[in-house]
C-alpha cells in the first residue's frame, strides 16, 4: 500500500495490536511506502537490509516485529518450555539482523529478563503462557510510547543549551539521519534542531549527504523538507569548508552506541566532522537517549564495528560507479573520541567533562538519572 507523502506527521513506523507496518527507507525520497511486518524473521530480514534503520528504530521494530507474531506462537506452542525456546530463537535472530547499534541488544535483554523471571514463578499451563505472552506485548508496546517521550525530551534538553540571548539565529550541522525515520518519531539530534525550530531560534539547519547510504540527502532532507525547516544539504566532503566560511553554532549528531568513558560509535564520518569542529571552535554534541548507551565497555576501542557489503560504495541505485575490480573498505559507523565531545544529550539531561578530571563519568549519570 502507497500513502502520500504529505500526511499530518511523519512517521516510520505504524503499530497496532497485531499489525505493524514500516515505511520502506530504501526507497525514500522518490515513494513513500509502507509493507508489513508480520513476524520476527520480517522484523529482523527489514532491520539487516536497511529498510528500518536509525539505532532507536531498529530496537523498536525488533520487539514489535516480535510482538506481532506472539499469537501465533501461543497457539503453536502447548507448553511452556516450547514458548520461551520459541521465543529465544527469535531473539537469536534478531540479534544478528544489526551488531552495532547497542539499543537492539538492551531491548531483547530486556525480553530474555521477562522470559527468566516469570518462567520460574508460573506454573506449567496454558494460562501461563497466555499470561507471558502478554507481559512481552505490553513490554513492546511500552517501548513504541517511551521512545517519543524521551526523543521530545532530548529534543528540550539540547534547545536548552542554546538559551543564551545571543543564541537567537543558530545555523546547525547535523550528519546521516536522526529524526522520524530513525526513530519512532520526533527525533535524537533532528528531535534538537525540531525543537530550536519551534522554539524560534534555529536560522539554518545543514545536513551532510552521508555517503555512502545518502541517509542524509535522502532521508533528513526529506524530513527537513517535509516540516519546512530552513536547511541546505552539503557532501561530507564539504564539512571543514562550510566551518570557515559560515558561523557554525554547533554540530549535533546521534549515536549507535556510547561506552563508558564518552567515546561514541556514529554513522562513519562522524569522527572526521568532530575533529573539524575541533579545529573551528565549534561545539560537537551528540544527541542519543540512555537506551544507547553501553557502560559494560570501557572504551571506543572495544565496540564491534559493522562492515557493510561493498556494493553500497560501488553502486548507486543498482548502476556500477566504481571501476571493476577495486577493492572496497566500507565500515558502517566510526567511533569519535569523547575528548571531540562537547556533551551527549540524553533524556535526563546533558553528560558534560568533569570540571576536574576532563572525563566524562557517563556510569555516575546513570546512576543518578536512575535515582531520580
Amino acid at each position: 500500500m502507497t500513502h502520500s507523502s504529505h500526511s499530518q506527521k511523519l512517521e516510520a513506523i505504524r503499530y497496532s495490536r497485531g499489525q505493524l507496518s514500516l515505511i520502506d527507507q530504501l526507497k525514500l525520497p522518490h515513494v513513500t511506502e509502507f509493507f508489513d511486518v508480520r513476524n520476527s524473521s520480517e522484523g529482523a530480514q527489514a532491520i539487516s537490509s536497511m529498510k528500518v534503520r536509525g539505532a532507536p528504530a531498529i530496537a523498536v521494530t525488533a520487539v514489535l516485529s516480535l510482538a506481532v507474531e506472539i499469537p501465533e506462537l501461543v497457539s503453536k506452542n502447548t507448553t511452556m518450555s516450547s514458548f520461551v525456546n520459541a521465543i529465544e530463537t527469535r531473539l537469536d535472530m534478531l540479534a544478528a539482523s544489526r551488531p552495532t547499534a547497542v539499543n537492539l541488544f538492551q531491548a531483547l535483554g530486556q525480553i530474555r529478563i521477562i522470559l527468566s523471571k516469570e518462567v520460574t514463578q508460573l506454573p506449567e499451563s496454558r494460562e501461563s503462557i497466555s499470561t507471558l505472552a502478554s507481559k512481552i506485548t505490553m513490554f513492546a508496546e511500552g517501548m513504541l510510547e517511551k521512545d517519543l517521550a524521551d526523543n521530545r525530551a532530548i529534543g528540550a534538553h539540547g534547545a536548552d543549551l542554546f538559551k543564551s540571548a545571543a543564541q537567537r539565529s543558530l545555523k546547525i550541522l547535523t550528519h546521516c539521519n536522526t529524526g522520524s525515520l530513525a526513530t519512532v518519531g520526533y527525533g535524537t539530534a533532528l528531535g534538537v534542531i525540531r525543537a530550536l525550530h519551534d522554539r524560534g531560534q534555529l536560522a539554518h539547519a545543514y545536513a551532510t549527504e552521508t555517503r555512502p547510504y545518502n541517509q542524509g540527502a535522502r532521508l533528513t532532507a526529506f524530513e527537513l523538507v517535509f516540516e519546512r525547516i530552513p536547511a541546505t544539504l552539503i557532501t561530507d566532503s564539504m564539512v571543514s569548508f562550510l566551518m570557515a566560511k559560515e558561523k557554525i553554532n554547533a554540530v549535533v549528531v546521534g549515536a549507535d552506541r556510547v561506552v563508558a568513558n564518552g567515546d561514541t560509535a556514529n554513522k562513519v564520518g562522524t569522527y572526521q566532522l568532530a575533529i573539524a569542529a575541533k579545529h573551528h571552535g565549534v561545539p560537537f554534541y551528540v544527541a542519543a537517549p540512555l537506551t544507547s548507551i553501553d557502560t559494560t565497555l570501557p572504551t571506543g576501542d572495544a565496540i564491534h564495528i559493522e562492515e557493510r557489503p561493498s556494493q553500497e560504495l560501488t553502486h548507486i541505485f543498482g548502476q556500477r560507479i566504481a571501476a571493476e575490480g577495486i577493492g572496497v573498505w566500507n565500515p558502517s559507523f566510526d567511533v569519535t573520541p569523547a575528548k571531540l565531545i562537547s556533551g551527549i544529550i540524553t533524556e535526563h539531561g546533558v553528560i558534560t567533562h568533569d570540571t576536574s578530571t576532563g572525563l566524562m563519568n557517563v556510569k555516575r549519570f546513570i546512576e543518578e538519572a536512575g535515582k531520580k
